[in-house]
């Protein structure tokens, strides 16, 4: 995609919204756009697929320049997904997912399939959900099938502006992860807005700091923004604690998940009460009838508990997938102060357990690896503040070095 001087100038307005915006996003890449309020992001990503109008400029879609197309066609080719869903109540999850394929004129048999399809991609099982209405679903239910209607048509570009925003924080971390995983299997071209600098490392490969007027400060990847920030405008962006937030660019999937002992519902109770006597492990971890974590139990829980499931035990409150960064992984570890979080994959399925140490090992790793950047640095600066010393003196000069 290549946006080339795009630009949105309103009536009567003394500057231009977006003002000669360039910028090339390559085929499959996730771009984020990320700023202040009011500076042109959100209407920058609405001129991509026309719902605004540009006033200049050319915009480019594998080649094609669709700046003149007839925007209801082109709007049918891109896929669009907005904050709390854009769903609507009267239809279905089916007949929402469906929609577009429907007004391109698809089979029956192929846009049932193709829903069917889609909810089990976004993590919905399809005999559950394909009859609900929004109402009957939660925020981040609303917000998956949101996604699954704007890539029901296979489109190959995904705009998305602020798509998870309305949504509780633990919700969010679980709907970027489920991007994330999403984009590993089908590889769009995606353009995001969001005003979160911590969601914009998370999920970009590339991210446009923008300051008014679409202006860019830096497009570059989440690493180079984070370690060397164009600007003192950049800088506020990144904020305090960039070796933390690399945190982000770290995933659960590359550190260690180890096996842990599980039992389920449907095990025998004196099975699970012999696994927890045994003294082999001090705690178990119970899984539910579709194979998610459910409940972690104790030495001591089922005597307490006088051998009921039902009163045994402490609720598992939060997991992550394979796709979760380090930085939520960590999160869920503290906040369940136990020293573990279970990791799921598919609908939840439990996959494996990561645990604090493994975790601090990577803080350690990353911290390691800034402080050796850092040196790094320092050191080329005093090498290139030398050779300037030794170059004034050759030249006949004082010696002395501009700070």
């Amino acid at each position: 995609m290549e946006l080339e001087n795009l630009t949105k100038r309103y009536p009567g307005a003394a500057d231009a919204a977006v003002d000669s915006v360039n910028m090339e996003i390559k085929a499959g890449e996730l771009v984020i756009f990320v700023g202040p309020s009011g500076c042109g992001k959100s209407t920058t990503l609405k001129m991509i697929n026309r719902l605004i109008e540009p006033t200049g400029g050319r915009i480019r879609i594998g080649g094609e320049d669709v700046t003149d197309m007839d925007s209801v066609k082109l709007r049918r080719k891109i896929g669009y997904a907005i904050q709390s869903s854009g769903l609507f109540p009267h239809m279905t999850v089916a007949q929402n997912i469906a929609l577009v394929p429907r007004m391109v004129g698809w089979s029956k048999s192929k846009i049932k399939g193709r829903v069917e399809e889609m909810l089990d991609l976004v993590g919905l099982d399809p005999g559950e959900f394909r009859g609900r209405y929004p109402r009957q679903l939660s925020g981040g239910q609303q917000q998956r099938v949101g996604v699954a209607r704007a890539l029901a048509a296979d489109p190959p570009v995904l705009l998305m502006d602020e798509p998870f925003g309305a949504v509780d924080p633990i919700t969010r971390d679980h709907l970027q992860d489920e991007l994330i995983r999403l984009q590993h299997e089908l590889h769009k071209t995606i353009v995001f807005v969001t005003h979160d600098f911590d969601e914009a490392i998370k999920l970009g490969d590339r991210i446009a700091v923008l300051r008014e007027h679409s202006h860019i400060a830096q497009f570059d990847t989440p690493e180079a923004i984070l370690t060397n920030p164009a600007d003192d405008f950049v800088s506020g962006f990144v904020g305090a604690g960039a070796a933390l937030k690399r945190l982000n660019l770290t995933r659960v999937r590359d550190v260690e998940i180890r096996d842990y002992p599980t039992v389920t519902v449907d095990d025998p109770l004196q099975d699970i009460f012999d696994k927890l006597r045994s003294g082999k492990v001090n705690e178990i971890l119970l899984l539910d009838k579709r194979g998610r974590p459910y409940k972690w139990l104790r030495r001591g829980d089922m005597m307490r508990a006088r051998g009921s499931l039902a009163r045994a035990g402490t609720l598992v409150h939060d997991t992550v997938t394979r796709d979760a960064t380090l930085r939520d992984a960590l999160e869920a570890v503290l906040t369940d102060n136990a020293g573990r979080v279970a990791v799921t994959g598919r609908r939840g399925a439990y996959e494996g357990v990561v645990d604090m140490q493994t975790l601090m090992n990577s803080v350690h790793e990353l911290l390691e690896a800034d402080r050796l950047d850092a040196m790094e640095h320092q050191h080329e600066l005093e090498e290139q503040r030398h050779a300037q010393t030794l170059q004034a003196q050759e030249g006949g000069g004082t010696g002395e070095v501009p700070r």
